[in-house]
């Protein structure tokens, strides 16, 4: 077998990062990183959902205010937008597969995942907000609102900005 000839620039990949991929594999890549993602979100859904679901056929139900039923149907409704966009990348890949459009699935997938995130912290937070305003009372479930806020806040937003900027100012040294 004679070796491969190496791909004009013109068709390989961003080197920045020190992988020798074209944009295929690259995107393959992608691709198989955004669904392990998608993987977690969807089993976390899943548990939050089925909560909600199951809260409404519990005999306490009936001891809500009118304001934790409100709540409880922005979080079911929540719930159900987390699902369907959890879902959407997947829908996408049956519909484009075989078509040659990974590098443009894993983009619109991409953004359909931060979009999620979102979606999937407001219920989250709200969730536990609901619990602590049920179980204990309406202020300590505005100090679980705001603590949850703020956790989604520091771990999701700003703990990566600051491992992306010390990345940057060359204090990776590689070491895990």
């Amino acid at each position: 077998m004679e070796p491969e000839e190496p791909l004009p620039a013109a068709e390989r990949d961003d080197l920045v990062d020190g992988r020798d991929e074209t944009r295929n594999e690259r995107a393959d890549r992608n691709w198989e990183e955004l669904l392990q993602e998608l993987r977690v979100m969807q089993t976390g859904t899943q548990i939050l959902t089925g909560f909600l679901l199951a809260v409404a056929f519990t005999p306490r139900f009936e001891d809500m205010d009118e304001f934790q039923r409100d709540v409880y149907v922005v979080l079911v409704a929540l719930a159900a937008v987390a699902t369907i966009l959890a879902l959407a990348p997947v829908g996408m890949h049956r519909a484009l597969f075989g078509r040659r459009r990974k590098p443009e699935l894993v983009r619109v997938a991409a953004r359909i995942v931060k979009i999620d995130l979102v979606a999937i912290a407001a219920l989250t937070i709200g969730v536990t907000t609901l619990i602590i305003d049920f179980t204990v009372n309406r202020d300590a479930g505005l100090i679980a609102l705001v603590a949850s806020l703020a956790g989604v806040l520091l771990l999701w937003l700003v703990l990566p900005r600051l491992v992306r900027r010390e990345a940057e100012r060359g204090g990776a040294d590689g070491r895990a």
